[in-house]
């Protein structure tokens, strides 16, 4: 396993991470193999959140007696310096720890950078924490090139974690960015959601960039962790049948795949449309339903309410069919 400094934190992490989704589907148990596994193979970083129910309390009990073996990452929603502290509370509590060794701004928004840096803004929350001694250093997580752009150039900010994978790679300058800034980069959705069954071909792929400081699957089952790890220690360039396969990927999803580039914002209904899009792969790809739904129902404007009025579709750099892929999406939430 190769390791790597996650920028300017000074933490020593694996190239492959963790990451803590998918565990929402299994019981502690398993959870706790899974990080004996982990331990075994030199896969040192994990990546968890509050929103994702149960994975920081099940990391928690699989973590116990052996935590000083892990790079620690978790991530909460708050926007308000209030709110930040109680979620940072809550995870030292789930996780069973005293300190974080990197605590992120979950789907962080343009708007909520200006938010969160103000009086009274997470941030300072945050920057209390890391005084304390009870998180060790501060990212962000985005979806949007904006937030992304933004976030590069704020000083507080340690690590980007941002969607890349085979078919979303309009972040790639920004990812070159961090590296000349030190920033540590953590590759996200690198299967796509699920879209991308082929494991070794889009780890590979991603690895072959330099500027990434981590990749972090989301895995509940030791043998996805087996070969994560082969891919990772897999240094051969891509052959030129790989790269014809990488092709034909990206020519089969493009025009049904959201790659949440947020360029068909703003819905003239006010609808999260790569949110939605989101919340979807989720339920069919991951099979987490129930939780998928649950996400869904938080929006304030359902798929439903598309009025097809196309506005969107003019803005898809991917000429996406999006009120067909909307009306697909009512049928699978709104019952």
């Amino acid at each position: 396993m190769e390791y790597r400094l996650l920028g300017k934190t000074g933490l020593e992490i694996s190239r492959l991470g963790f990451g803590g989704i998918p565990i929402q589907r299994v019981d502690k148990e398993t959870v706790r193999r899974l990080m004996e596994k982990m331990a075994a193979m030199g896969v040192n970083y994990i990546d968890t959140a509050r929103g994702y129910t149960v994975s920081e309390e099940y990391l928690g009990y699989a973590l116990s007696g052996i935590r000083d073996k892990f790079i620690l990452a978790t991530k909460s929603m708050a926007r308000t310096k209030e709110a930040m502290a109680k979620e940072i509370k809550t995870s030292l509590q789930n996780l069973k720890t005293d300190y974080i060794d990197l605590y992120q701004m979950h789907n962080i928004s343009v708007s909520d950078l200006d938010t969160v840096c103000q009086s009274g803004g997470a941030l300072e929350a945050m920057m209390e924490a890391k005084a304390q001694g009870k998180i060790g250093h501060i990212g962000i997580t985005a979806h949007s090139r904006e937030a992304f752009e933004k976030a590069v150039s704020l000083y507080w900010v340690e690590t980007i974690m941002f969607p890349y994978n085979l078919v979303e790679t309009h972040g790639e300058e920004l990812i070159q960015k961090c590296k000349e800034k030190n920033i540590g980069f953590i590759a996200m959705k690198p299967l796509a959601g699920g879209a991308l069954e082929d494991a070794d071909l889009a780890i590979r792929f991603i690895l072959q960039n330099d500027a990434v400081s981590v990749v972090i699957p989301g895995m509940y089952d030791e043998k996805e962790i087996e070969i994560n790890v082969k891919a990772c220690e897999t240094d051969a360039p891509l052959t030129d049948a790989e790269k014809a396969k990488i092709e034909y990927i990206r020519k089969e999803l493009g025009n049904e795949f959201c790659r949440r580039c947020n360029y068909c914002q703003p819905c003239t209904e006010g609808i999260n449309i790569s949110g939605i899009f989101l919340f979807e792969g989720y339920l069919k790809r991951y099979g987490l339903g129930e939780w998928a739904k649950g996400r869904y129902d938080t929006l304030s404007k359902k798929a439903k309410d598309c009025i097809g009025c196309g506005v969107c579709e003019t803005r898809c750099p991917y000429n996406l069919p999006i009120r067909e892929m909307l009306k697909r999406a009512s049928k699978e939430f709104d019952v």
